[in-house]
């Protein structure tokens, strides 16, 4: 055992791991009261360090600088404009010190770097005492985080470092980048040790079985078109649709009724929700908490509001319309629980301000700009009764994988290679989610309606770059296609008088996306730390 590396790593991380949050199973014991000798002795233990990985510092950044930047400004779904590096993001201009990109390599590593150190404590200091079943199922959970880190890097970088074991970098902190095909060995490998050892049900917020599947089935569909042409690999797919399907039929979850009600805080880690960041309600602050709120101006809390401005962008606005009757909005109950357009009105936000419409004073937010974000946007202090509320604490769960994508990746598994599909538990899914969207059922499906489907579902939780990054591994041009063209990654301006909308500024000249936009330049601070980054990739060792 290397005794000495172990003790360092603890001593490193306990500060990290028990620090702040008194929240549900966030509870943790005094940091006085944690040594290397008293703790990993009990199940609770094990829970207590398991837990910090849902929150806290490892995720605050992340939260501010990556989760919608990355996920929907990059992919196209929304615009941030007058914000640097936000406007390289939409321009395609994104070089290796973009915060962004910066925020989001250290965030997987740390998180990486977490999980690792709870893998080998458990595995070197847990007391015998605790039973072989409680051991595995905290191994489980830190084995899915450390899945969860390295997916995200791969899809973003391709070939990425994987450290298996952190105390190694005391020795040798240079380290060569790994093969995509191997990174995606490696996640596999440790989602399906998690999805054998997490329960089926267990503390509420906490991973399950039922998560590590759908990550699961993410992940192979994903790999399905790793290195492909125009193809993918049937048999991926395939564990696609098994462990996809896994989570659909057998985990007891639905649905909610309403769509906007998975994004509420009161259905924080609802029956929908099967990984989510645990945020305190008790204030927090700067990368200290769930710091979405920032995004929306729209808001008055505890005095602030949020800076951001983020909007959607005008191909986002397309896509809530039929065009082919006039323009008119259909999918009306997605559209107002994600984005606010000028003139929406949102009864439950800003409860003690008042807006005068038509001589008639009211309460609640008037929205009175072009567009902006609604999905995270949860209200103020006096909305939810938490006196301590800032901007930088929102309280709302951040759902990072949910089973309407799960039903989503099943569909996309059964259309995989073929250009449509009838298959009745593929339509089944598809249309109980378009159902709940107030939509006609539909009686086949293709591959542009599904990728218009997830597009809309998901929008605003940072989902779509990575879409287009699966769709770029096996078909680059139909990517590029979706990506580039005249008025999209630009913003929309109503006229509040008559609502007629037109595109508007993308905040920057676009450089079209290239087959390279799909691989991130790796932070220049890294490489600076670790030449060989810029090194060829070479085989892991499993």
């Amino acid at each position: 055992m290397k005794t000495k590396s172990i003790i360092i790593y603890l001593s490193l991380a306990t500060s990290v791991l028990l620090a702040s949050c008194s929240d549900s199973f966030l509870d943790r014991p005094a940091l006085s009261a944690v040594t290397s000798d008293n703790f990993y002795k009990t199940n609770e233990d094990l829970k207590k360090a398991t837990a910090s990985l849902y929150s806290g510092s490892i995720w605050g950044a992340w939260t501010a600088e990556c989760y919608l930047p990355i996920g929907e400004v990059l992919g196209g779904n929304m615009i941030l404009g007058y914000n640097g590096p936000a406007v390289e993001l939409n321009t395609f201009s994104v070089n290796g010190y973009n915060v962004n990109l910066n925020t989001e390599w250290k965030t997987m590593y740390n998180l990486i770097g977490h999980s690792n150190t709870i893998i080998h404590a458990i595995e070197e200091l847990a007391a015998e005492s605790i039973a072989e079943e409680d051991k595995n199922a905290a191994l489980a959970e830190a084995k899915f985080m450390r899945a969860y880190a390295y997916f995200t890097l791969t899809r973003l970088w391709g070939d990425v470092p994987i450290i298996e074991d952190s105390r190694d970098l005391f020795d040798n902190p240079l380290v060569p980048r790994n093969h995509a095909s191997d990174v995606y060995k490696f996640v596999a490998n440790d989602l399906t040790f998690a999805r054998k050892n997490l329960p089926e049900t267990g503390d509420k917020g906490r991973v399950t079985t039922w998560s590590a599947q759908g990550l699961l089935s993410k992940v192979y569909l994903t790999q399905a078109g790793l290195n492909q042409s125009g193809t993918r690999d049937q048999a991926l797919l395939d564990s696609a649709k098994l462990y996809a399907g896994n989570v659909c039929e057998n985990s007891g979850l639905s649905l909610l009724a309403n769509y906007a009600d998975v994004f509420k805080y009161q259905n924080n880690d609802n029956q929908e929700s099967l990984f989510a960041h645990q945020w305190p309600t008790n204030g927090g602050g700067w990368y200290g908490g769930n710091m979405l709120q920032l995004y929306s101006n729209a808001l008055r809390i505890n005095g602030g509001g949020g800076f951001f401005g983020i909007e959607a962008t005008y191909d986002m606005y397309l896509q809530y319309l039929d065009l082919a009757n006039d323009s008119i909005e259909v999918d009306s109950l997605r559209r107002k629980a994600t984005f606010m357009y000028k003139n929406d009105k949102y009864p439950e936000l800003n409860t003690n301000l008042t807006y005068v419409e038509g001589g008639v004073t009211k309460g609640g937010l008037k929205f009175t700009g072009n567009s902006g974000l609604k999905k995270h946007i949860i209200g103020n202090e006096k909305d939810l009764n938490l006196p301590l509320m800032t901007n930088t604490s929102s309280p709302e769960h951040t759902i990072l994988l949910r089973l309407a994508d799960v039903y989503l990746i099943y569909v996309e598994a059964v259309l995989g290679n073929n250009g449509t599909t009838s298959d009745a538990q593929a339509l089944g899914y598809f249309n109980q989610i378009r159902k709940r969207a107030g939509l006609d059922e539909v009686s086949s499906i293709n591959e542009p309606t599904l990728f218009k489907e997830r597009r809309i579902e998901l929008a605003g939780e940072g989902e779509y770059w990575f879409d287009m990054v699966r769709l770029s591994y096996y078909n680059p041009s139909k990517a590029l296609e979706r990506l580039n063209g005249d008025d999209r990654r630009v913003n929309i301006e109503i006229d509040g008088t008559t609502g007629k909308v037109t595109s508007g500024d993308s905040y920057g000249v676009i450089t079209p996306a290239t087959p390279n936009t799909f691989k991130l330049p790796v932070p220049s601070v890294e490489v600076t730390a670790n030449p060989l980054l810029l090194e060829p990739a070479v085989p892991y060792s499993f």
